[in-house]
């Protein structure tokens, strides 16, 4: 993922500017307007190929002729395969609904088949994990689930009857029933066959597929065409949901790539160099600050604390740069301590040292990273009162709004508050669940 600035670039110096910066990578792109906000979303093979057609001068389409001239911006987040920028794709779509997208804006875009935990389960297909059980998905195809769903309550005879009959329902006696109607009822092959079911999702997918197919030969030679024909149709349906079980979709895999390209950042209009050496004559320091650090701690109540670390370049995210963190040190509740266990492992590697380490906090906040980075230059911006402290300016000086600087660090302390909180909220949604 990685912001590739084309803004103001046109012709044959745009076109390089694309082939050089965007990889042949399958992976979501966003267009967004002069105000940082996401306002198209698409997904692609190849990722170079895809938003270069964009561009191409004989290009009439009205929306991406309107689309072209609304735009400022260009990001994108790569994946690892096709169906898993399809899914990241409308999971980012139904979440921030750009003003160019028009599919997967209403509703709940994903369905999962879900295995019921309880005296009689069964599967179901649904669209939110809100029950307890064991989910297969997501699936952006509520059809092709469907009819896998269909395939395999018949394959295990899995209905369910909500009738109760000494020697079973009709549909028992057709075979589409499971036999829970009877008084004979057999529940524990029951389970055995949901367990098999189970397992053909989660297990052999390839050998799964191979054996169907094998099937259908054996119909064909048959000349029983029409079971042939049916069970080709249940075979194209799983092919395409064992090749989105094999994905493994993990929405929390993208989530420092997600935050960082859909936050909006409001200091586009900053200017980097000057506030560099501003910033340089302010604290006092022997060099212009090009790369800054800024950490933050989060947490609910003392727990789940976590931290962050979002880097700036010359003004702009750093986003390859940023960092997440699960206190593991603390039972309760300790800024202090927070604050000295992410800085200690962010900067293990002690290359990675940017210009200047900028700490969310007061003077307490910047003792405590001074304890153990004694040689690093460090700051801290306390909130409300806006002030900045440093090793040189011990009683603060107070930040103009106004100013390249003033902008340029309260902008980085409030990503990286937000960056910090996001993760919070994810680990206690985890928690929850």
């Amino acid at each position: 993922m990685e912001d590739i600035g084309i803004l103001g670039t046109d012709g044959e110096d745009l076109m390089h500017t694309l082939n050089k910066k965007l990889p042949d990578l399958p992976g979501i792109y966003l267009f967004k307007n002069n105000l940082d906000k996401v306002i198209y979303i698409g997904k692609a093979k190849s990722l170079k190929h895809r938003v270069a057609s964009y561009f191409q001068k004989n290009n009439t389409d009205w929306k991406v002729v309107s689309l072209l001239e609304e735009y400022a911006d260009l990001d994108f987040i790569l994946t690892k395969n096709e169906q898993e920028a399809l899914l990241l794709e409308a999971q980012l779509i139904q979440e921030h609904k750009p003003k160019f997208n028009r599919l997967f804006k209403d509703g709940q875009p994903f369905v999962y088949l879900m295995f019921t935990h309880g005296n009689m389960p069964t599967i179901k297909i649904v669209r939110n994990k809100k029950e307890k059980g064991t989910y297969f998905g997501p699936f952006l195809q509520k059809i092709d689930a469907r009819r896998v769903h269909t395939f395999l309550m018949k394959t295990f005879k899995l209905s369910l009857c909500n009738k109760k009959l000494e020697h079973g329902c009709l549909n028992y006696h057709l075979g589409n029933c499971a036999g829970n109607c009877t008084a004979q009822f057999d529940y524990d092959t029951y389970v055995f066959r949901l367990q098999l079911a189970h397992d053909v999702l989660k297990k052999d997918h390839t050998k799964f597929i191979r054996d169907i197919k094998e099937k259908i030969s054996g119909y064909n030679k048959e000349l029983a065409f029409e079971k042939a024909k049916q069970l080709a149709h249940y075979l194209e349906n799983i092919d395409s949901i064992f090749r989105t079980l094999e994905t493994k979709y993990n929405a929390a895999r993208y989530e420092t790539d997600i935050f960082a390209t859909t936050t909006p950042t409001p200091y586009s209009t900053i200017d980097g160099a000057q506030a560099s050496h501003e910033l340089q004559k302010l604290l006092h320091l022997p060099h212009p600050v090009h790369t800054i650090d800024c950490f933050d701690v989060s947490h609910f109540q003392s727990r789940y604390i976590v931290g962050s670390c979002v880097r700036f370049t010359d003004g702009k995210p750093d986003k390859n740069k940023f960092r997440k963190f699960k206190i593991t040190t603390l039972e309760q509740q300790n800024d202090y301590a927070a604050l000295q266990e992410i800085v200690m492992r962010r900067y293990k590697d002690k290359t990675e040292l940017p210009d200047l380490i900028l700490i969310d906090g007061g003077k307490g906040q910047l003792s405590a990273i001074q304890k153990i980075l004694p040689h690093a230059w460090c700051a801290s911006l306390a909130k409300r009162e806006e002030i900045l402290y440093s090793s040189v300016v011990k009683d603060g000086v107070h930040l103009d709004m106004q100013t390249d600087i003033g902008k340029l660090l309260i902008a980085l302390r409030d990503y990286a508050h937000h960056f910090a909180v996001s993760y919070h909220r994810l680990r206690r949604k985890k928690s929850i669940r």
